[in-house]
């Protein structure tokens, strides 16, 4: 059951606690609008829902860009306080990478404008690992229960690179982000699995970014398909069933899941399962079968579970939910 909801805040108290995970909600729809586009070519869905869901993702970038930099000039103070914090800091990547999932989004449809968009998300995410980790290495004020699967989203969000990128800019460059991604999503793997595994459990806020660790590996799937010109190979199979044991790991929890309350932080499953679906609409492309069966079943899940968040969210901004003080 919800809690009751808090009292609205003023518009200027709304602005000042305006949070930077919102972009989270960019990620998710830009990554069902990828989904749609390639179910389009590979269960002959229409092609107009993808093309209808980019516009919206880009839609809704736009108005929390605006937002985040009203809030930027207005209340300048909050942004450090949320840029030093441990854990929020973690999602100020979630910027670059919405406009890394623009630019797969635009590939086809606007291809110069894709480029722009990419080669800003790129330099940015890379900004955003040299902050974060610089701080990670030279903290004060980390402790092992700041860890949490939200911390991939900062370094290991680099895998997202290469998605877009091959089609870009020369190689190397997509290997680059490719490689950072990779090398330290393993040591984060165990850093938050050692804390899961050893200490308390996540707290209910939390909890859905759990389903981050969907992520890399399926992430990391279609960016080395894209780096090897659409070879599956045998380590592209291990990132894909590596991807869908988790999956299925978190789906047989998945009443834990559904007893939350609402958070902004619900958004957490939106990307992962994206990312799962395109994932395994690739692997449908070249094995059929059971794959295409499950790509269905995926599509038809993140489709709901999309439509579910938005109207939770809308509905979230009406009653001042969101953008209070936590």
């Amino acid at each position: 059951m919800n809690a009751p909801a808090p009292q609205a805040a003023e518009p200027r108290q709304r602005l000042e606690h305006f949070p930077v995970s919102f972009f989270a909600t960019v990620m998710g729809t830009a990554g069902l609008a990828i989904a749609w586009k390639k179910a389009h070519h590979v269960l002959g869905l229409p092609a107009g829902v993808g093309l209808a869901l980019q516009w919206w993702a880009l839609g809704l970038f736009a108005l929390l860009a605006l937002a985040y930099l009203f809030k930027l000039a207005k209340h300048g103070e909050a942004v450090k306080h949320e840029f030093a914090h441990p854990i929020r800091l973690n999602f100020f990547p979630a910027v670059s990478i919405s406009l890394l999932l623009l630019a797969v989004a635009f590939t086809e449809t606007l291809p110069d404008f894709a480029f722009g968009m990419w080669s800003l998300g790129a330099a940015l995410h890379l900004g955003f690992t040299l902050t974060v980790m610089s701080s990670w290495i030279h903290h004060t004020r980390y402790e092992i229960k700041h860890a949490n699967p939200a911390w991939f989203i900062p370094v290991v969000g680099n895998i997202i690179v290469p998605v877009g990128g091959v089609a870009f800019a020369p190689a190397e460059i997509s290997w680059f982000f490719f490689s950072i991604g990779l090398v330290f999503w393993l040591v984060l793997l165990t850093i938050v699995m050692y804390r899961l595994f050893f200490h308390e459990p996540l707290p209910e806020r939390l909890t859905p970014t759990l389903f981050i660790l969907i992520a890399p590996p399926a992430v990391g799937f279609l960016a080395w398909t894209r780096l090897n010109h659409g070879e599956i190979d045998a380590f592209a199979r291990i990132l894909y069933h590596a991807a869908l044991f988790l999956t299925l790991l978190l789906a047989s929890n998945a009443m834990r899941f559904f007893r939350l309350r609402f958070f902004l932080s619900t958004w957490a499953y939106s990307f992962p399962l994206a990312a799962m679906t395109i994932a395994t609409l690739i692997m449908a492309e070249h094995a059929g079968g059971p794959f295409t069966a499950l790509g269905w079943i995926l599509l038809i899940v993140l489709t709901g579970v999309l439509a579910l968040l938005t109207g939770r969210t809308i509905l979230g901004v009406m009653r001042g939910e969101i953008c209070v003080p936590e």
